[in-house]
């Protein structure tokens, strides 16, 4: 039978952990929030907050319920905190080895009936799942950055994983009130298979002197209808991600068009990862972003 979802553990407490955290707190279920780092727990239990907080002064979300919201929350550093959770999601970062880590250690403590989900945004759920205790109740569930704004969700499942644990899946994801999309298990899903090819094509762009940054941005903004241009979109993603999932396309469908752009290995390099260290095809140190190229 489906599991019903009550209490829901997230792994990583990072930009994508603590928006997951966010909507599943405001949608009912109690949250454990764990990360190894207690600082980052800190930090993303603040950045709940204080989204939270600008749903409110938005009138999508009212202050009784962040305030309930945030009372569904704990936190912990420690993966026995998780141990009566019914599901648990991993938000680490984009390395195969950190994840089957994680899972291998997470193993040891949850309920044999306990569900485990990974947000990779690329890896093999097969491969994951059959890293674990139990790849029957093994899934991938793929947010969108930024998890509260973002209606999407893809469910992936490994090739082991069972109907209960994809129907039980398909129910939580409904209760966030997000819209999944079924995803075979191939590299990178269906957004990334075609988000990530046009941000690197976009890096070839200009790593070849077709345009500046500012040209590249501004022509698919106006050209083409895009909220935001592919360079600006993967310093919001962050280069490293970028790059990670890129090499996993390029290894997993052998295929050269997926071949990462030498100046995106050159950025991830030198550390310019993007908004998150302040540096990438823009400079954010300052008042307005400005264009590195």
């Amino acid at each position: 039978m489906s599991l019903e979802i009550k209490k829901v553990g997230v792994i990583g407490a990072g930009q994508m952990g603590n928006g997951i955290a966010h909507v599943c707190a405001l949608a009912g279920f109690d949250v454990v929030l764990n990360d190894q780092d207690p600082e980052r727990v800190r930090s993303g239990l603040a950045t709940i907050n204080g989204n939270m907080a600008k749903q409110v002064s938005k009138g999508t979300v009212s202050e009784d319920d962040r305030q309930a919201a945030l009372k569904r929350i704990a936190t912990g550093s420690a993966l026995e905190d998780l141990a009566e959770c019914d599901l648990v999601i991993e938000s680490a970062t984009e390395r195969e080895e950190v994840k089957r880590k994680i899972f291998s250690d997470v193993c040891k403590v949850l309920r044999p009936d306990a569900l485990l989900a990974s947000n990779t945004s690329s890896i093999s759920i097969t491969r994951l799942g059959a890293s674990t205790d139990r790849p029957e109740r093994f899934i991938g569930i793929h947010f969108m950055n930024p998890v509260p704004l973002m209606e999407l969700v893809e469910l992936v499942r490994g090739i082991a994983t069972d109907d209960d644990t994809f129907e039980s899946s398909k129910a939580f994801v409904t209760k966030l009130h997000k819209t999944y999309a079924v995803a075979e298990d191939f590299p990178a899903f269906i957004v990334n298979r075609i988000l990530l090819p046009m941000i690197n094509e976009a890096i070839y762009t200009l790593y070849e002197g077709v345009g500046s940054v500012d040209a590249i941005d501004r022509a698919m903004k106006l050209g083409a209808n895009h909220p935001m241009g592919p360079l600006q979109l993967a310093d919001f993603i962050g280069l490293d991600t970028c790059l990670a999932i890129m090499q996993v396309l390029h290894e997993g469908l052998a295929d050269s068009k997926y071949r990462p752009c030498p100046l995106l290995v050159k950025y991830v390099e030198a550390g310019w990862l993007g908004r998150k260290t302040q540096r990438g095809f823009y400079d954010y140190r300052g008042e307005k972003p400005v264009p590195t190229r």
